[in-house]
């Protein structure tokens, strides 16, 4: 696994930074905000391509696609596996995204305003599609079987990772590489997000401002960077003595064609998804002992995410620890249900369940464990994260401790 995000560039220091609550929050410096009401991002500023490609291969990408590369190049290394010594057809990549490529297209509209078509720039296009990231990410790391990108707003990472799981499921390949990819601190998307009223205006304090399910909660804090993971099927992963995190059992996904923003006031969405991935995965929902949630500090999502855990679950819901980690990575729209999965498979690793920082006293219809105050040791066994995205897209992912 590898991770790209504000509070860190490595694995080990990001788990640090999730057990302890170190958040990645911090005064937005990517542009002037003007008037804008937020001031704040989880906005990543130590962040070096040239330590993971070419710096004048670099230079001409967008962030979101260095971080990609990154973050993929990461967990190429921690699995210790060469992809050139993988038989080509056997092997794939798929990146999950929502705004990747933002950034050229801005610049691209930019310059040719102001200097007609020749200053648009001649990578526009090899950068501005939306599968950039994903083939430039195949490129580097010599990936020859299929590339794909996927894009469900912001469950877009975990219906990456659900789609690899379909193709070794069903034999197509032994090994994918899974993961997304975001950087949407540029103006239009964060003048649209401002005028939505989507993100939190605490800007006297970025650590402490995304308050999932509590009672002051006022919106997100928005992110960027990049998680990627190697998935394999699970005899391929033992005969090369490859280090195993967790288990991915199953896959649920589901769409409410209710409303571009809002989720279904009942969370049907969240229900359909939950059911759907529970089934896949052949488990008990007893089993379940962890939920990493999408957890936005939005009041609508907390509390419909709230219901749809409740009525899927019944009393256990009230057996179970639910958390969000936005408050330390940011909300990384498309990128965040892979960081997340990567969450959820260190929490099996090193039993042990994040806290939601920043929450102090749970608002109304916010009435489950959240995980106050610090995180938990805990012997868990299934692990779920959720995901929802603009559109009424909702995503669930099921995940088990390994054991030999």
């Amino acid at each position: 696994m590898g991770v790209i995000s504000a509070p860190a560039l490595k694995l080990d220091q990001f788990w640090n930074c999730i057990r302890h609550g170190i958040s990645g929050g911090k005064m937005m410096t990517r542009f002037p905000p003007g008037t804008a009401p937020t001031l704040i991002a989880a906005q990543i500023d130590d962040f070096d391509a040239s330590n993971y490609m070419d710096a004048k291969m670099a230079r001409r990408l967008d962030h979101s696609h260095r971080y990609g590369v990154a973050a993929a190049r990461l967990a190429q290394q921690d699995a210790k596996i060469d992809f050139a010594k993988v038989d080509a057809d056997r092997v794939g990549l798929v990146e999950g995204t929502t705004a990747s490529s933002n950034e050229t297209a801005s610049k691209g509209d930019e310059g040719y305003y102001k200097r007609g078509y020749k200053g648009v720039g001649p990578f526009a296009l090899i950068n501005g599609y939306s599968g950039a990231g994903s083939g430039e990410i195949a490129k580097e790391l010599n990936i020859r079987g299929h590339s794909v990108t996927l894009s469900s707003s912001s469950a877009s990472g975990n219906d990456a990772i659900g789609y690899a799981l379909s193709m070794i499921r069903h034999e197509e390949v032994d090994v994918m590489v899974a993961g997304g990819a975001e950087a949407p601190i540029v103006p239009h998307i964060w003048g649209a997000l401002c005028l939505n009223q989507v993100l939190s205006r605490r800007n006297a304090t970025p650590q402490q401002a995304m308050r999932p399910f509590d009672k002051t909660r006022d919106g997100i804090l928005l992110g960027e960077g990049a998680a990627y993971l190697v998935l394999e099927e699970l005899s391929y992963a033992l005969s090369r003595g490859a280090r195993i995190y967790a288990e991915i059992l199953g896959h649920g996904r589901s769409c409410e064609a209710y409303h571009p923003v809002a989720p279904h006031p009942d969370g049907i969405g969240y229900f359909r998804a939950i059911q759907k991935g529970i089934r896949e995965a052949q488990i008990d929902p007893e089993e379940v002992d962890y939920i990493n949630a999408h957890g936005t500090a939005t009041e609508a999502n907390d509390i419909v995410e709230t219901k749809a855990i409740k009525r899927y679950f019944g009393p256990h819901a009230y057996r179970l620890a639910v958390s969000s980690t936005k408050p330390i990575t940011g909300h990384l729209l498309g990128a965040t249900g892979a960081l997340e999965t990567i969450v959820c498979a260190l929490s099996l690793h090193h039993q042990e369940i994040p806290m939601t920082l920043n929450h102090s006293e749970a608002g109304d219809g916010c009435d489950l464990d959240y995980v106050k105050g610090r995180s938990r040791p805990y012997p868990i066994r299934v692990a779920l994260n959720l995901s929802s995205g603009f559109g009424g897209k909702n995503s669930c992912l099921v995940l088990r401790r390994f054991e030999r």
